[in-house]
């Protein structure tokens, strides 16, 4: 051995590894057919999301409008926790469903252009979208990763809270 060899090292393969079949990096038609496929249904279920998004807002602005109408109706029952407030969170949650319905449209729209031009720019712009969906949603998971072990403990701390000052 060596003296620049670290017995440590972890062992080092090529990224694209080295096989006896041909290295014909083209699309296969059945490739071509499973793209092909898929892109009507991401299409539909990026319009989907585009529709979900709408609904959402609307949603978020009634629910507002009314919980605002409903406390100067009822008078002081509503004021201890203002509704309007759960009718505008809609809107922040629209927009986080905004961007996979926007990726996932585009990432069928993309291969949809792709079966007319055979342009690789098409397949790459495809591609970049499904990788930014995924991204997307990887980004979330942590978001929510994080956020679990917070919400869990001031669970416990109020549960604990109200328990022993005897409200429930």
């Amino acid at each position: 051995m060596s003296d620049n060899e670290n017995p440590y090292q972890s062992p080092e393969s090529p990224i694209i590894p080295v096989t006896s079949q041909s290295s014909d990096n083209s699309i296969t038609p059945l490739m071509l057919k499973y793209l092909n496929e898929t892109s009507p249904w991401l299409r539909f279920v990026g319009i989907l999301g585009y529709i979900l998004c709408g609904f959402l807002v609307i949603l978020g602005i009634i629910i507002a409008a009314s919980s605002t109408v409903a406390a100067s109706l009822l008078g002081n029952d509503l004021e201890n926790f203002p509704i309007w407030i759960i009718g505008f969170l809609y809107i922040p949650l629209a927009l986080l469903l905004f961007f996979p319905s926007h990726y996932t449209f585009k990432f069928g729209q993309k291969i949809k252009n792709y079966q007319f031009s055979s342009s690789n720019d098409d397949l790459e712009n495809a591609f970049k979208n499904n990788k930014s969906l995924w991204k997307f949603y990887g980004i979330l998971m942590i978001i929510y990763l994080a956020i679990f072990p917070v919400i869990i403990v001031v669970s416990i701390i109020i549960g604990v809270a109200s328990a022993t000052s005897g409200l429930f």
